[in-house]
């Protein structure tokens, strides 16, 4: 199916009903008008990171069906597929016969051997420090081969989620293949997953090393284009990577909204978020919330710095049960570039306000996109959390069919359903159409146009309240 200009919903396979057969009844019977396209989480087998440590790509992870369960649903709606570009999983067939085999393997150019990619075989400590890592040290974990030797292999993440090493042949036809799969089985976009971790260079930051990063992403485009299947480059970094992507013709994220209307709302100025509004390209999937924290760097010269950190704090201040120790390593976070926290919750679990965000993202240039937790205006899962220690679970609650359906009997759940299919019934949201932002004092206005037909969104800022106004 072809992608629409219908809001898309971000969910696990069994996070609205356990499994891709339940989810698709819940869609269904309750947000048949209100969900246009589905962001399925990685829904094949995986060892670690809820999904984001794939084993393979051949088949759906039976706990949640088939594949076919897939196709059911993309005759439905439009689908995006996750691609780890960047890794795979410790435990794949790929990692374990390079472990078991070593330079026999037909894998063992798979990954980024330390002995192989620095110059000396390990790097300096400056080529360390200039590294863009997510680690407090040189990103690798050491593997112990079956012949008792051992070596340094390049690791981003997690330790079950090893660095693909994207330029070697092998690689390129996992990818192709992959990526052809994914279009052949219902993907109308293919999330690319820490894409701009994929690239390493010696002497470089490792982080959207460019012209390499062009070349890479190119190669992705020829594969998937034949069957008219878009893609979709995830970065989490400064704004103007994303803008520099969109300049090149290719759908971005706009990540820096979140932390921009919760700024507007924790003020009641909505300067910055109209500053960021009429630069916004069209071509772009707008989000609030998704299965990863609240992201702080995405917004990083949007605001002045002490503004963003102002917004973060309040965060914690008046958002509904947000810690700050919820974002350390007692919760397996190592730093604090998100905030684990439902977008309900950082509004205080306040209705009006949570409305208002969302009105204001719906607004906003591009498509919107709606995390289940979000969908259901869902507190932070404490509970949840604390079971697991992993403070992003705090956002990723299990809701069953039945538990969905008392969602909805709250009235700020059916409110923001009406909003959802507004939004994606009203002619003024056309992509090709015009959006102009005025922000004076409390008050915001959003308007979008296209060919006589107008949307108009008036709001206050400090109380929350807003209208609507349609012409045409």
């Amino acid at each position: 199916m072809a992608v629409e200009n219908k809001i898309m919903l971000i969910t696990y396979a069994d996070s609205l009903g356990k499994n891709l057969k339940e989810l698709k009844e819940v869609l269904k019977e309750h947000f048949a008008k209100a969900v246009g396209g589905v962001h399925i989480l990685p829904f094949f087998p995986s060892s670690a990171d809820r999904g984001f440590a794939p084993m393979e790509y051949e088949r759906v992870d039976p706990q949640f069906g088939s594949m076919e369960d897939v196709r059911a649903l993309s005759r439905e709606h439009y689908l995006m597929f996750d691609f780890m570009v960047n890794h795979i999983s410790k435990s794949s067939k790929y990692f374990q016969d390079f472990q078991e085999k070593k330079d026999a393997s037909q894998y063992w150019d798979f990954f980024i051997r330390y002995k192989d990619f620095w110059t000396g075989g390990e790097p300096t400590q400056e080529q360390v420090d200039l590294i863009y890592k997510r680690k407090p040290r040189a990103p690798y974990i050491e593997v112990e081969f079956q012949d008792g030797t051992r070596e340094k292999v390049w690791c981003t993440f997690c330790e079950e989620q090893i660095d693909l090493n994207v330029g070697a042949p092998a690689v390129k036809r996992f990818i192709k293949d992959t990526l052809v799969s994914m279009c052949k089985n219902g993907a109308s976009i293919i999330r690319l997953d820490a894409f701009a971790y994929a690239v390493k260079k010696e002497n470089t930051n490792c982080f959207f090393v460019e012209p390499e990063i062009w070349d890479l992403l190119h190669e992705i485009e020829r594969v998937v284009e034949p069957y008219g299947v878009m893609i979709l480059p995830e970065i989490h970094e400064h704004y103007t990577i994303q803008h520099k992507i969109a300049q090149k013709g290719f759908w971005i994220y706009d990540f820096a909204l979140p932390v921009l209307v919760l700024n507007a709302l924790y003020t009641g100025n909505g300067k910055y978020l109209k500053q960021w509004l009429d630069q916004s390209p069209m071509k772009q999937f707008t989000t609030l919330d998704t299965h990863d924290g609240i992201g702080i760097v995405d917004v990083k010269d949007l605001m002045p710095d002490d503004e963003v950190e102002r917004t973060k704090e309040s965060m914690f201040t008046k958002g509904a049960n947000v810690k700050k120790i919820y974002n350390t390593a007692a919760y397996n976070n190592l730093d604090v570039y998100q905030v684990n926290c439902t977008y309900y919750s950082a509004l205080g679990n306040r209705d009006q306000a949570y409305l208002l965000a969302r009105a204001i993202q719906f607004f906003a240039p591009g498509i919107p996109m709606v995390y289940y937790v979000g969908l259901l205006a869902g507190e932070n899962d404490i509970a949840l959390m604390e079971e697991t220690k992993n403070g992003r679970d705090i956002n990723r609650h299990y809701y069953t069919k039945e538990e969905v359906a008392r969602q909805l009997e709250r009235k700020v759940v059916r409110d923001l359903r009406d909003l959802m299919e507004f939004r994606n019934q009203c002619p003024a949201f056309d992509l090709n159409g015009t959006c102009k932002t005025t922000a004076e004092g409390g008050r915001l206005e959003i308007v979008r146009e296209y060919q006589g037909h107008k949307a108009v969104l008036k709001a206050d800022l400090k109380s929350f309240a807003f209208t609507i106004e349609t012409q045409g």
